[in-house]
């Protein structure tokens, strides 16, 4: 749950304290050192402000569709003064055009769960587009998976998320990876993470520079 912090502007997510050395961790290996990543749905903006510190080389685009997210970014970078983290755009997922061109590396952190299918099927087209070959695209969060037992309280957050909403719920990763595929991409590491949950990296179509992808891969 999303809280205010004493200033009223910036957002302050719980559980980014909680998982963001493992993603920064999974982060350091699969991106670029170098070049431009675009973070689809932000948030809070607090993963973006901790990622653009850990990794100076990297030049950081937060977005967001929600005008509150976007004003919550802000504020951490503010805070932050970063110099390669830029201010937030207004990106929805699921839209066919997006405000940035290319990008080196597309990152999406509790996204697809939380939005309608478009907004997946949106990703992984708005990736194909703007990635070079090689070049990742990685989602991280709760996922299902076939022939994998579902963790019990994984269960009881998808039938919340689509009491909430019916657009709502977990993803299945083949399903993900078939919709990718559609798009150039490919789905080449399922890395396990804390708390029942998953990184997913994908990778567009061709040959490209890019990190070792063959460890920490169960």
């Amino acid at each position: 749950m999303l809280g205010w912090d004493l200033d009223g502007e910036a957002l302050i997510a719980p559980a980014v304290a909680r998982n963001k050395e493992a993603i920064l961790g999974v982060l350091r290996r699969v991106l670029p050192p170098t070049g431009l990543v675009l973070e689809v749905a932000s948030g809070s903006g607090e993963h973006a402000v901790h990622v653009a510190a850990a990794c100076p080389g990297l030049v950081w685009q937060p977005s967001d569709p929600e005008p509150a997210a976007r004003r919550s970014i802000a504020a951490h970078a503010r805070r932050a003064g970063l110099p390669n983290l830029l201010p937030p755009l207004a990106l929805d997922a699921a839209a066919p055009h997006w405000p940035v061109e290319r990008a080196d590396a597309v990152v999406a952190i509790n996204l697809v769960h939380i939005a309608p299918l478009a907004a997946a099927a949106g990703l992984m087209a708005g990736a194909g587009r703007l990635l070079p070959a090689g070049a990742p695209l990685v989602l991280y969060g709760p996922f299902l998976e076939d022939g994998v037992p579902t963790a019990p309280g994984n269960l009881a957050f998808d039938a919340d998320l689509r009491r909430r909403d019916p657009a709502w719920g977990l993803r299945d990763v083949a399903d993900l990876a078939a919709c990718a595929r559609t798009h150039g991409l490919t789905l080449a590491e399922r890395i396990a993470m804390p708390a029942n949950n998953l990184t997913l990296v994908f990778r567009a179509a061709g040959e490209g520079p890019g990190p070792d992808r063959g460890a920490d891969t169960p």
